[in-house]
């Protein structure tokens, strides 16, 4: 053996007593294919070219072709034949004489990966026959002339996905002549939500035309008082983003027969999204500290980020929920699995999944740091991906969340999903995969908590509402906000709602009673708190409302306190202390003015400029304590973008970014970024400093490639100020 098998190849073959042949988990491998296989000794007369022999294939892969239009992959920025499953596609091979059926044999064989199989689905024989059968494999012959065929091939429903390679094989009586490796006649299969049978079929057109071939979309950010969005590039079409997507399950060791499972795919695209446990693609940071990388806040879109990967093979730095979310949307739609990004306000960050967030206040009901351990997190983004679930019972299909951003492992792994929406909704959080966290993040409670002295634990307050109040996606087919709360969870307070709860608490979702601490709130006096709408840069003011119900006469100690706060509710900084006596007269409301300046907040401001208050009040007559909190994000100046004559594809034309510094101080190291998936690659221009109260303007010349309606997406990105961002739709025509 060892004489034989010297070679390094052989030697390196990672063989083990467990499998016969190592694993199979690379689209990009090949194995060497004879082109001649002999079944014996061949005479010594035998020549090939007696016999049928193919000339040309000929794959109809053109944009403008029958295959790419059919399938709706014509969009795709790729040259070879680009086709979903279950659905038939065309191709043309022209022999060196006219075909005979009576005498000549002649099949199809896609192969995939170094070791093909045909019971795992990487090696395909196709025959010819005289009927396709829907969502199984065959051909057959739809128009001769002279020395052509052309073929109607139909492919699985089941199949994987992937780039398969194409060979023709033809039957002598001595051995099978096969086609030479052709890298032209390549063929991905991707999967096909237009197709009934397939595992991802969607029934709404619209719905297809968003969730899959709409490359791009919207994000919505802020907090539940105030939405903010911004535009999100997917480019899944763009070049290289498929081959990009492909190498992701390659690094994520997806067996190449698993591939065809929507749940599989989701589930391993979780944990290599995000860079933990497995030098994923993005790498998250959450500090404000982004050397050696790019600030979250200043990506524009998904496309730079996949194709930096693909080729360093590293993590890309810096990543926040939205970044994670944005490219897991990009890699779902590229491979054809219809998905969304969600936004979940007010999102629970619970470290110990029982449902309760714990907000501890020491005795003067201030909020004690070192012992509060969970947070809220102002928003966070996941994705929503559309498939069946035959591996839970029915009615727990269409769409599971699945979410990259690294929070909690999932079998040892930072990974989450996919678990159904329905299954969250109704509380049967026992059904795979990570119900119970999802569940978590959109229906914890607050709890308030004073500790005394000796130790004992008070409940002086209980927020229900809340958490996971409001949860959004871009509406079908316009750049409006959809709320899909109903979707998540039951109306606040009804019968359903209690009902799933205590279904989520049977399967295990920790719940602590109340009747484990002691709790009598304050009803008779109500406090409530509002902030004036704040711009970057300038004073605002926030006002504390009292109601009391009562017929007493209260007084009050009030203490307010302004953090500056991650969008994760992890608190950097506070900036603002102002303690203040209320005096409360019966039946009647009593307001109280806090003025917030700006120089009280500028030096300490990260990047989402957001803060969060605290209020807490003791009333001094029966020792009780309210609580209330409540984020508020600043107003954050615009970019503007124009277009500088008409846009005609084909033709160079030009584009400016203008923006005006509307801060009491200089910018400095300011970087914009400029894209628009099928208009221009991303464009990148640093300038050294933006004095106050100036404006910038930065042209740029490009050439559209399609017509159509496109998207124009810029952001800003400085030391003092991120999460600067324009855009513009434009209309190219045709040329």
């Amino acid at each position: 053996m060892s004489e034989t098998m010297s070679t390094s190849e052989e030697n390196k073959l990672p063989l083990n007593g467990r499998r016969a042949i190592p694993p199979n988990y690379s689209n990009d491998e090949e194995n060497e294919v004879p082109e001649m296989e002999a079944f014996g000794l061949i005479p010594r007369g035998f020549n090939p070219r007696d016999y049928l022999r193919v000339v040309d294939i000929y794959m109809f892969k053109e944009p403008y072709e029958i295959n790419k239009q059919e399938h709706h992959t014509d969009k795709y920025y790729n040259p070879k034949l680009i086709v979903r499953r279950g659905q038939a596609f065309q191709i043309q091979i022209d022999f060196n004489r006219p075909y005979k059926p009576e005498s000549d044999q002649f099949w199809l064989e896609f192969l995939m990966g170094r070791y093909p199989q045909q019971n795992k689905g990487t090696y395909i024989p196709i025959l010819i026959g005289n009927v396709l059968k829907p969502g199984q494999w065959g051909a057959k012959i739809i128009h001769r002339e002279n020395n052509s065929i052309r073929l109607s091939i139909m492919s699985s429903t089941t199949c994987i996905i992937g780039k398969f390679r194409l060979y023709v094989a033809v039957l002598t009586p001595f051995g099978i002549l096969r086609t030479r490796r052709n890298s032209a006649t390549d063929t991905y299969i991707l999967f096909n939500p237009w197709c009934q049978l397939d595992a991802v079929y969607l029934d709404d057109e619209k719905e297809r035309e968003e969730y899959v071939l709409n490359d791009v979309g919207i994000v919505f950010h802020g907090n539940v008082e105030d939405v903010k969005s911004r535009s999100w590039s997917y480019g899944q079409f763009e070049e290289n983003i498929l081959d990009a997507c492909l190498f992701l399950m390659d690094k994520a060791e997806l067996e190449l027969s698993g591939r065809g499972n929507p749940i599989k795919i989701c589930r391993v695209a979780s944990a290599v999204i995000n860079s933990r446990d497995d030098n994923g693609v993005i790498a998250g940071s959450w500090s404000n500290m982004y050397d050696y990388g790019v600030a979250p806040s200043a990506w524009t879109g998904s496309v730079d980020i996949l194709l930096e990967y693909y080729s360093s093979k590293q993590p890309v730095r810096y990543g926040q929920c939205w970044v994670f979310a944005g490219v897991f949307n990009t890699f779902l739609r590229c491979l054809g699995i219809p998905a969304r990004l969600i936004t979940n306000y007010s999102s629970a960050h619970d470290n110990n999944a029982n449902l309760r967030l714990d907000f501890f206040l020491d005795d003067d009901g201030k909020v004690d740091t070192r012992l509060t351990k969970d947070s809220v997190w102002n928003y966070n983004c996941w994705n929503e991906a559309w498939m069946t679930r035959p591996d839970l019972p029915v009615g727990f299909g269409g769409w599971q969340v699945v979410d990259g951003t690294p929070q909690e492992t999932s079998d040892g792994m930072y990974r989450c999903g996919p678990a159904s929406v329905q299954a969250i909704k109704h509380g049967h959080v026992c059904f795979q995969f990570d119900a119970p966290f999802v569940y978590a993040e959109v229906n914890g409670d607050i709890f308030y908590t004073r500790i005394e002295k000796n130790g004992t634990q008070v409940v002086e307050n209980i927020d229900t509402t809340r958490i996971g109040q409001l949860i959004v996606t871009k509406e079908v087919g316009g750049d409006g906000m959809m709320d899909i709360t109903e979707e998540y969870k039951f109306r606040e307070g009804s019968d359903e709602e209690r009902l799933a709860l205590e279904t989520a608490v049977m399967y295990g979702v920790k719940k602590q009673s109340i009747q484990d601490t002691t709790y009598q709130p304050q009803t008779d006096v109500d406090m409530d708190f509002q902030a004036q709408k704040a711009v970057l840069g300038n004073d605002f003011k926030v006002t504390i409302t009292f109601r009391n119900k009562s017929r007493n006469t209260y007084n009050a100690t009030a203490y307010l306190s302004g953090n500056i706060v991650f969008y994760t509710g992890v608190t950097k900084s506070e900036f603002k202390k102002h303690s203040f006596s209320a005096k409360l007269q019966p039946s009647s409301s009593s307001s109280f003015d806090v003025v917030i300046k700006s120089s009280e907040y500028m030096s300490d401001l990260l990047e989402q400029a957001s803060f969060h208050f605290f209020v807490t009040a003791r009333i001094n007559e029966t020792g009780k304590i309210l609580a209330v909190q409540k984020a508020v994000a600043l107003e954050v100046p615009t970019l503007r973008i124009k277009t500088k004559g008409e846009l005609v594809a084909g033709k160079e034309t030009s584009v400016i970014v203008e923006f005006t510094n509307p801060l009491k101080q200089t910018l400095e190291n300011v970087t914009l970024r400029l894209e628009g998936p099928g208009v221009l690659r991303t464009i990148k221009k640093q300038f050294g400093r933006i004095p106050m109260n100036s404006t910038l303007t930065w042209e740029v010349r490009f050439t559209p490639m399609r017509p159509g309606l496109r998207r124009l997406i810029a952001s800003l990105n400085s030391d003092a100020l991120r999460h600067v961002y324009g855009e513009l739709n434009v209309q190219i025509q045709k040329p």
